[in-house]
């Protein structure tokens, strides 16, 4: 996720906006460097009771970048992104995608569910994505 020069995370939100305290002060108990990993977010959402959505608006209010997706789309060094298309993914997973696809899209959270219920790595469900040519949408912590 890199900025346009002079650009923040913050912009995204409206003027005015602040941080809030709580979600603040354990994402600065959890990280380090300015950055939070994608699981470290929806941990510290899970032990606060709150969504991930709050998270990430939290974080980016504080200039912090979101880090390893657990999807594999950004976040890592150094080429960003680290799914791929796999010769091998297994039908049940393609026919999970293709059957969860609004407008041709497949949401953050829908790849999560199919990973859960079909007991498969979340990966796998974003590399079988990227071998049918769909897109995930609507990250959980606001990052896409």
């Amino acid at each position: 996720m890199s900025l346009p020069k002079g650009k923040t995370f913050s912009t995204k939100h409206g003027p005015g906006e602040k941080p809030d305290t709580s979600i603040k002060n354990e994402i600065l108990k959890q990280t380090k460097n300015e950055k939070i990993p994608c699981a470290v977010a929806f941990e510290i959402a899970k032990v606060l009771q709150i969504s991930p959505e709050k998270v990430g608006k939290t974080a980016d209010l504080m200039n912090f970048k979101l880090t390893k997706c657990q999807l594999g789309f950004f976040g890592y060094q150094p080429k960003k992104k680290i799914v791929h298309p796999q010769d091998n993914i297994k039908e049940d997973v393609k026919n999970a995608v293709s059957d969860a696809l609004f407008q041709e899209r497949l949401s953050c959270k829908q790849a999560w569910d199919i990973a859960s219920r079909l007991r498969v790595g979340k990966m796998t469900v974003s590399a079988a994505c990227e071998v049918l040519g769909v897109k995930i949408k609507d990250c959980q912590l606001g990052a896409f």
